[in-house]
């Protein structure tokens, strides 16, 4: 890697550095394909694609008692972290539960209540490495919810992990099944013979989960379309290039299309941190994963011009971790509204939000952060208002309702009223 200049990005190289979106388009045929395949064809289409697919003859869908006896004989201090963490997650989601509110007001009494979804699937990623974290930010927050049934899909193997299926039971799912990709998406929002359908699909996964998510979208609710995942560090002179390039090398350790960037208006900064990144990436496992990652377009090491313009870039850019490395992050944090989940100071990594703080680590990526938080409690219920008005209530208002009515063209509307005071 080597420092570039924010100002000598051309329109086309800035472009690259924004266009961070899911890479769903080019798959999208063959995605509807299979989620019409499941639809139609149910458990059939869900082994036949797990043969085709992961390279396993599945045996039992449903792997809910295998999860349960995974929580049992699960390590001793991978048990006590997986609780540890999810003790953490559900205190910090328990603060976000609303409550149901009323209010008088000459003759209206009026108010909104919060109900959970009955039913929920969550998606939990297998593949390259597992992710009992990801058990933890779905299902924690959907039980703090009241969801009544969590169901959670997981991609099969010949042998499923068991710190994920502990980690499932142990966050409170009620079902686990042994299914990944567009075929298990599909498999929530239709249903199978084995697989009860779900309201809403919620979980981060690869593009075949995101172009699935997007094919049932309509039918099913689901929380976002995510893209591959993204970290910004906003850094000034006084930040550890270390700790700077630790970042960017672990957020890029994901997935090879990862985006990982630094700013900072300190050029001296910038270069230490480049320096940083290539004396690091040797020492990790997947440093083959992480070079593509940090080589791809839309990671980058970046001088700007000042700190406003570094956090203009920021706010922008509105990635899904944003970490500022300041020596005052808060007023730095001050300029930058857009973001999924922000981590201030040289002690808050974005690692600890992955797992253990409390926040929920299932984020907006791709730009969506402008617009959409992450995955909360509130992604679990559904509000509604309540209005109770008297008779001196309804008159207090009547003569606007009528006239309101009248002036959109709906005389029904204003006769609805009138009637009650005939």
């Amino acid at each position: 890697m080597e420092p570039q200049a924010l100002s000598s990005l051309d329109a086309a190289k800035r472009e690259a550095v924004f266009d961070r979106d899911a890479g769903i388009d080019e798959i999208r045929d063959d995605v509807a394909a299979i989620v019409e395949a499941v639809r139609t064809d149910g458990d059939e289409a869900l082994r036949s694609f797990s043969r085709e697919f992961d390279g396993v003859e599945l045996d039992a869908i449903d792997v809910s008692d295998a999860a349960t006896a995974a929580a049992d004989r699960v390590e001793p201090a991978a048990r006590d972290a997986i609780s540890s963490a999810i003790g953490n997650v559900r205190e910090f989601h328990e603060r976000q539960v609303r409550e149901d509110w009323t209010d008088s007001v000459g003759g209206r009494t009026m108010g909104r209540q919060f109900r959970p979804i009955e039913r929920v699937g969550a998606y939990v990623p297998g593949g390259s490495a597992a992710y009992p974290s990801t058990a933890i930010m779905t299902v924690v927050p959907a039980k703090v919810a009241g969801v009544d049934e969590v169901a959670v899909v997981t991609p099969p193997a010949e042998e499923l992990n068991p710190v994920s299926l502990a980690a499932i039971h142990l966050a409170g799912a009620d079902e686990v099944y042994a299914s990944g990709g567009a075929q298990a998406v599909a498999a929530l929002a239709y249903g199978t013979e084995t697989v009860p359908g779900v309201q809403k699909i919620v979980g981060p996964g690869n593009r075949w989960v995101a172009a699935a998510k997007a094919e049932v979208r309509g039918d099913v609710a689901i929380d976002m379309i995510a893209g591959p995942t993204e970290v910004l560090v906003v850094a000034d002179g006084d930040a550890d290039p270390e700790l700077v390039a630790a970042e960017l090398v672990g957020q890029a350790e994901h997935d090879p299309h990862s985006s990982a960037i630094a700013v900072t208006p300190d050029a001296s900064l910038a270069a230490a941190v480049t320096g940083a990144v290539d004396r690091q990436v040797p020492e990790r496992e997947r440093s083959d994963i992480i070079r593509d990652a940090l080589g791809n377009d839309s990671s980058g090491v970046f001088v700007a011009e000042s700190m406003d313009d570094a956090t203009d870039f920021a706010d922008q850019y509105a990635a899904e971790h944003l970490v500022v490395m300041t020596d005052d992050p808060e007023t730095t944090l001050d300029a930058i509204d857009s973001a999924g989940s922000v981590f201030l100071g040289a002690y808050s990594p974005v690692a600890a939000g992955d797992y253990a703080a409390g926040p929920n680590h299932v984020l907006p990526t791709s730009g969506a952060a402008r617009t959409t938080g992450g995955l909360s409690v509130d992604s679990f219920v559904r509000s509604r208002t309540v209005q109770h008005l008297d008779e001196d209530g309804l008159a207090s208002v009547s003569d606007t309702v009528v006239s309101l009515a009248e002036l959109e063209g709906l005389e029904a509307h204003a006769e609805s009223v009138r009637k009650r005071f005939e």
